[in-house]
């Protein structure tokens, strides 16, 4: 497909597409008046079809890169030309923001933080984030020790009894934990709360959802998140579906019930310190005591954390889901990162930053699952006023179309390879041109919270491979729902082979269900240490249990 680089701008202004030498967008055409067909049918693609599978569908159909969907009369532009998505992050910055659609979609879930906002506020939400974010912050690991040994602990102790454990739940426990010590200094300790229990705890919004007070506010973290991108695919109707009350309320409810009294006890803590005539420099408050210090007013407080934990969580979380899932599917990959993880730390010897930076084929693992399964595989933008590239619309990017985009990528763009990030040819080809890769989005509103993410990912994968070096998928034990649709093999692309189901709700995660008449767990995969107790040609250690985690 040929990239379109040059379209039309406000369309108010009659003269300017012929001024600049503007092409006109293609604009999807349906069979219903205001592309109602095309609105149903992507509306049922999202809960059946693969991720974001029908955005592909669109741009093959219409032999463009860059489409107009013109949803229920409106402009509602789609786009996974590099060049497009480069200008709208990055080199055309100013023309974009979030804008009015998106946070009248997100206004009860976010509110003020920095999701969701735009201009000056944003600008003082981000400087406000970036000194916790510094190197010397995010490469102290005594957060990501503590945690990641009871996260181990966990699956050594289901291991031993050949118990399995439901992986995406465990990692978003182990994130969340860590971030809310890392952020608030009071950790959240779900790691300590009820587990998934295999036939028994039922499905949640994104993944199983148990019954206690953790699970009531993960149900309603989720659930928001679901009923966000529900509104944005509807497009500017959605109020219409909502006539009798925000379905986001209760939900939202909950979640502030969580998240308030954390920031009462700080606005405490903050007048008590500050009565006392006591001060601290930056360097030895969290987060939260931060926030507290610049403003007391609970509410951007209380919306600045949540975006941050939103961030904090699912992103390593989704990382690490997906890692797993490629070592099962991919042997070779969990055998040779374990050799290189013995070879730089041993089997027992936490890992420094050092040797994190020195592990060249973990960071190939963690950079390749981030373009395969980027954790925000769409993000929307609303076009400003002022001429463009585009109308005054959203203009949505899927970056999971674009991340496996042959004419970036090259014809093996669908398949995971590590060694793309360590062949210097084609790493001088990302070099040449950055912005191909962008997991944390680009320009000036890229993640202040990469580097924090890849050292935790990285830690936990340490870790991990030191215990652990072999995985399996169980999809015997997977419920009905939860495994990919016979009709993916017949499709295009990675679907064909994909085992679990990929879905979005804001953010990635894999479809777990569980069955009732099982009393077996029925999660994303299972983890096998070798009887032998071999891990790699360089290390011979002693035997460990077999074990399996999902």
């Amino acid at each position: 497909m040929k990239p379109l680089t040059d379209f039309s701008c406000h369309p108010r202004e009659l003269h300017g597409p012929h001024r600049l030498g503007a092409k006109p967008i293609p604009r999807v055409v349906g069979k219903w008046p205001g592309n109602v067909d095309v609105l149903l049918k992507m509306l049922k693609a999202f809960k059946t079809a693969y991720v974001v599978d029908v955005y592909l569908q669109l741009f093959e159909e219409y032999q463009s890169t860059t489409l107009n969907l013109y949803i229920l009369w409106a402009d509602q532009i789609i786009t996974m030309d590099h060049e497009h998505t480069k200008f709208i992050l990055a080199t055309g910055f100013n023309h974009f923001w979030r804008g009015y659609a998106q946070k009248e979609r997100m206004e009860n879930f976010l509110g003020l933080g920095i999701f969701n906002r735009d201009d000056e506020v944003w600008k003082m939400h981000r400087n406000m984030a970036r000194p916790f974010f510094a190197r010397e912050r995010i490469s102290d690991f005594d957060i990501f020790e503590r945690h990641t040994q009871r996260t181990i602990a966990i699956l050594s102790a289901h291991s031993a009894t050949r118990q399995p454990t439901e992986a995406q739940d465990l990692y978003a426990r182990f994130t969340i934990d860590a971030a809310s010590e890392f952020l608030f200094g009071k950790n959240l300790d779900t790691l300590s709360g009820d587990l998934p229990i295999p036939g028994v705890t039922p499905m949640g919004p994104k993944g199983s959802q148990t019954r206690d007070s953790w699970g009531s506010f993960t149900g309603a973290f989720e659930m928001a998140q679901q009923i966000i991108s529900g509104r944005t695919r509807i497009g500017w109707m959605w109020p219409l579906f909502e006539m009798f009350g925000d379905k986001s309320q209760p939900h939202v409810e909950i979640i502030r019930g969580w998240l308030d009294p954390l920031v009462g006890q700080a606005l405490t803590d903050h007048e008590r310190m500050k009565s006392a005539g006591i001060e601290s420099t930056i360097a030895d408050k969290t987060f939260l005591q931060h926030l507290v210090d610049s403003t007391t007013d609970p509410v951007v407080i209380r919306d600045q954390l949540l975006s941050m934990l939103l961030a904090s969580r699912d992103t390593t979380a989704c990382v690490l889901t997906f890692i797993t899932y490629i070592m099962a599917t991919n042997p070779h990959v969990a055998e040779r990162l374990r050799a290189e993880v013995l070879l730089h730390c041993g089997p027992d010897t936490a890992p420094t930053y050092d040797q994190i930076r020195g592990m060249k084929y973990m960071r190939a693992v963690i950079n390749e699952t981030l373009r395969i399964f980027p954790p925000v595989p769409l993000n929307v933008r609303e076009s400003r006023a002022a001429s463009c590239t585009f109308p005054q619309s959203d203009t949505t990017y899927p970056a999971f179309d674009e991340d496996r985009n042959k004419a970036l990528w090259g014809p093996d763009a669908d398949e995971f390879d590590p060694d793309r990030w360590l062949d210097p040819v084609r790493v001088a080809k990302f070099v040449g041109n950055p912005s191909i890769f962008g997991p944390f989005s680009a320009g000036p509103r890229i993640c202040v919270g990469q580097n924090y993410a890849y050292n935790e990912a990285s830690y936990f994968l340490v870790r991990l491979m030191q215990k652990f070096d072999r995985f399996t998928l169980t999809p015997e034990v997977q419920p009905e729902g939860s495994l990919p649709p016979a009709e993916w093999k017949t499709r295009k692309g990675r679907q064909s082979i994909e085992e679990i189901w990929p879905s979005v709700a804001l953010t990635l995660y894999v479809k777990v269900c569980y069955s009732p008449k099982s009393h077996r767990e029925t999660c994303l995969t299972s983890l096998n240490v070798p009887r032998e107790g071999y891990g790699s040609n360089f290390i011979k250690r002693p035997p460990l249990e077999d074990g399996k985690l999902f």
